[in-house]
């Protein structure tokens, strides 16, 4: 019996594991729901998003990948233990799953309305996210924003260390409103893994468009060295 449970449980291995789908990235998008993103500045960054998943070269990027396609999960984060997943995984292959991807985007309301700022709290959650999320990709990016340094929690260094130490890059975007010199920080403490890189915005309204560039640029492949 012993034996015949054991066969079991490794057929369901290998069938939970031939299930997963290809993608060439999975990514979470981590949007910073902190007390000092009011709702304006918020719904810019839902705004942003959207709009970049609407964009054609965007859907083109998709296409030109691989496998065309990529997995997408949306987060809202804060004080350590406050992440909330916005909307759960998607797939996206052409111009439709992105658009109706955007059309939920703007569809959703604000899930965490205020709290410190705990990036290692946030880059832990988003990388527990991968875990057998029906998906695998190519690549795995966490793709963080936000306006401050980590204020509450884990050193950021060591959380940092550890979710890279998994395969996974993280990339970020520093919105320069209230900290001069965020992206310097962010390269030092908070970016990691293959071609991870920062984008800076002055403001939320920057944002808007350098949104749609870091998603460009994490969507197509990394040279290799």
């Amino acid at each position: 019996m012993r034996l015949l449970l054991l066969a079991l449980a490794a057929a369901a291995g290998w069938s939970a594991e031939i299930r997963a789908e290809p993608v060439d990235l999975e990514l979470v998008l981590a949007v910073d729901s902190s007390a000092s993103v009011d709702y304006i500045e918020f719904n810019l960054q839902l705004e942003g998003l959207a709009y970049a998943f609407r964009d054609p070269d965007l859907i083109a990027a998709i296409g030109n990948g691989r496998h065309g396609a990529v997995a997408v999960v949306l987060m809202e984060w804060a004080s350590t233990g406050r992440n909330e997943i916005v909307l759960p995984w998607t797939r996206i292959r052409d111009a439709a799953d992105a658009a109706a991807f955007a059309d939920r985007i703007d569809r959703s309301p604000r899930q965490i309305q205020t709290g410190a700022t705990s990036i290692s709290s946030a880059i832990r959650f988003a990388n527990a996210l991968f875990d057998d999320n029906g998906y695998e990709g190519t690549r795995r990016t966490i793709d963080v924003s936000g306006d401050g340094y980590n204020n509450q929690g884990e050193a950021l260094s060591s959380a940092r260390a550890e979710v890279i130490a998994s395969g996974t890059t993280i990339n970020a975007l520093a919105i320069e409103n209230q900290v001069l010199g965020l992206g310097d920080y962010f390269e030092d403490q908070l970016i990691g893994g293959l071609g991870a890189f920062v984008i800076r915005a002055d403001s939320y309204r920057d944002y808007l468009g350098k949104i749609r560039r870091k998603l460009l640029r994490e969507i197509q492949a990394p040279p290799m060295s």
